[in-house]
């Protein structure tokens, strides 16, 4: 290895190419400290130099066929860093507004689409409870809730009396509230929503 510090950059340039291990650690170790000074005093950053200088050093082994014969190696170093620098300054640039503006989207949006969502899969909640009572007192709880008719029309259409419909709704009330998660909110969303009229 101590020979290799005699050779020149040009010289360490064509072994490079050739796929000389040993010259690629040879420039690596004449040039980490200035590259990376040089990388740092653009972002001030340290832990952001130290990827940019692992990917300039990882390029130069992966991409040495590249590099330019009997070219300027320091030179070389130096612009492929500046431009590595700047497409990072670039994409965090892009990644921030991106960031930016899904924030903002969110914060505008979200509250409403939360809102809607929630009340929707509430309400499909609903149906489903319903569609799961027997029969007679889902018919009951529909003509009350949905068709808006009177404990006293409920009873004449199906030949039986306002306590007993009274009874079945109050039964059907109190399904609804054990079976589901947020029973009160579901109550109050239906009323709200005139799904249903005070009994």
């Amino acid at each position: 290895m101590l020979a290799y510090t005699v050779y020149n950059d040009a010289e360490l340039t064509d072994l490079l190419r050739s796929g000389d291990e040993l010259a690629y650690t040879e420039i690596y170790r004449r040039y980490w400290r200035l590259m990376y000074a040089h990388i740092y005093k653009m972002l001030r950053d340290e832990e952001d130099s130290k990827d940019i200088l692992q990917e300039l050093f990882s390029t130069l082994w992966t991409k040495a066929n590249k590099i330019p014969a009997q070219g300027n190696l320091a030179g070389y170093l130096y612009v492929s860093a500046r431009n590595m620098v700047l497409n990072h300054i670039r994409q965090q640039k892009f990644r921030d507004e991106y960031l930016g503006s899904l924030a903002q989207f969110a914060s505008e949006a979200s509250v409403d689409t939360l809102h809607y969502l929630e009340e929707r899969d509430l309400l499909a909640a609903i149906e489903r409870e319903i569609e799961a009572l027997p029969p007679k007192m889902r018919q009951v709880f529909e003509m009350s809730r949905k068709q808006n008719l009177t404990h006293k029309e409920i009873a004449e259409s199906l030949g039986t009396s306002e306590e007993t419909v009274k009874k079945q709704i109050h039964k059907s009330l109190k399904r609804l509230r054990v079976n589901l998660k947020d029973p009160d909110r579901a109550v109050t969303l239906l009323m709200l929503l005139s799904f249903f009229k005070k009994v």
